[in-house]
């Protein structure tokens, strides 16, 4: 591979990896897009992020790192939009591509896409190229719709298939975790020989150990015990599984021991939230307002303090593909109690760096923090493993896997492809 003239096009259409995570469409896919970018930038590729523009007082381009860029270009409103609208509007979305290609006389190597919607998108530029496209998902439509309560969660017909196509016609897909790779191939029949495992990656220079006692003070959290769960707030995220086995605990005596939730987008009302309106009013109808506190989603050089002064990180996730606030976590030396459900038992090794309990299991999750606030020693000991454990996920490392699978399908292009836009 010619690093010197190497050139990606990174497809992330629905969300800007610039976006404050926490939001409504920014998380864990936000940052491997951002930090693998900057991390490919920095070893000589030149990778251009296309992202939708939001606002008109957003720049066309923003610098990542060096060789790294993000462009912001129309699709539809120029305002914050449902992504399942999104879909409409990448035939704008792609001529727009084209044309900034075309203006800036660049030549890509291969198409990075990410999600449904930049996959599809990707597919489209892949047959107007001639160059091999390569597909993360991040989520999957029958996995989300396995979890759903009612009809209002289900996720809509034309992703699932959508999701079905780009299996069948993207050249490579990157699965974060076998559990992934299993997931693509006998739900959706994606040909394993094309699937490559690679999982995300942490900035192990940002989220490292920082002093409890002046993490806490930082923050000003005085409660003894403290449960910290990060993510965007979404049933998905199993927030009353975590509600659930704190109320059992109260129940059972214990008063100083408090949950912050990380994470949501607006300040604690989240006026525009089902499920932050759902959660808020079912801690205050259980008399758990003292402690339950939900907070606004962060900025990232916080996030280490807030993983230090917590006892334990929570994941009660239903379904997560990955799990990358566990990661960051364990880089902070902090344990973590997650669901044993999609990839987080290879994110968090059960005994090693943490708990595994049931998905959905409020008994059981009480027990697992019952048993860590009440061993300390043990406690400290998943901690000091999970710094170890987290050490092999550097971004570093993840470009490195992420160039052997480019190294591999540059210059291999599918003989024919049916003409996408026709599907």
């Amino acid at each position: 591979m010619n690093k010197d003239s190497y050139r990606v096009a990174m497809l992330s259409v629905h969300t800007c990896p610039l976006a404050v995570l926490g939001g409504k469409e920014a998380g864990g896919m936000n940052v491997y897009v951002r930090e693998l970018s900057r991390e490919l930038g920095r070893r000589g590729i030149m990778v251009d992020v296309f992202t939708r523009t939001q606002s008109l007082i957003t720049p066309l381009t923003h610098t990542l790192s060096d060789n790294a860029r993000i462009i912001h270009l129309p699709a539809g409103p120029l305002k914050p939009y449902n992504k399942n609208k999104i879909y409409d509007h990448l035939p704008e979305f792609v001529r727009n591509i084209q044309n900034f290609q075309r203006s800036e006389g660049l030549q890509y190597d291969v198409i990075h896409s990410h999600y449904w919607l930049s996959g599809y998108a990707g597919l489209v530029l892949s047959e107007k190229w001639r160059v091999p496209v390569v597909q993360m998902f991040h989520t999957l439509a029958l996995l989300k719709n396995a979890t759903a309560r009612n009809e209002s969660e289900l996720e809509p017909d034309i992703r699932t298939e959508r999701e079905t196509l780009l299996m069948d016609k993207v050249d490579r897909i990157v699965a974060a975790t076998a559990a992934e790779k299993a997931s693509l191939s006998w739900q959706y029949g994606a040909e394993a020989d094309k699937i490559d495992i690679i999982p995300c990656g942490v900035d192990l220079k940002l989220f490292k150990p920082r002093h409890k006692a002046d993490a806490r003070t930082q923050l000003g959290l005085t409660a003894r015990n403290i449960l910290l769960l990060v993510g965007r707030i979404e049933p998905i995220k199993g927030v009353d599984v975590l509600i659930g086995a704190i109320r059992q605990l109260v129940e059972k005596g214990e008063r100083d021991t408090q949950v912050i939730v990380v994470g949501g987008g607006n300040k604690a009302g989240q006026d525009d939230n089902p499920e932050a309106i759902r959660l808020q009013t079912m801690v205050r109808e259980l008399g758990l307002d003292d402690y339950v506190k939900f907070l606004p989603s962060q900025p990232q050089n916080l996030m280490p303090f807030y993983y230090s002064a917590a006892d334990i990180t929570i994941m009660s996730s239903y379904y997560e593909s990955f799990g990358m606030a566990a990661l960051e976590s364990q880089a902070c030396g902090t344990p973590v109690i997650a669901s044993r459900a999609g990839g987080l038992p290879y994110t968090v090794k059960d005994g090693y760096s943490g708990l595994l309990v049931p998905p959905g299991d409020e008994a059981e999750l009480a027990n697992a923090i019952r048993q860590l606030l009440d061993d300390t020693q043990y406690r400290n000991k998943l901690g000091h493993q999970a710094i170890l454990h987290a050490e092999q996920f550097s971004w570093r490392a993840i470009a490195d896997r992420v160039l052997e699978t480019y190294q591999d399908l540059t210059g291999v292009i599918a003989e024919s492809r049916v003409s996408i836009m026709s599907k």
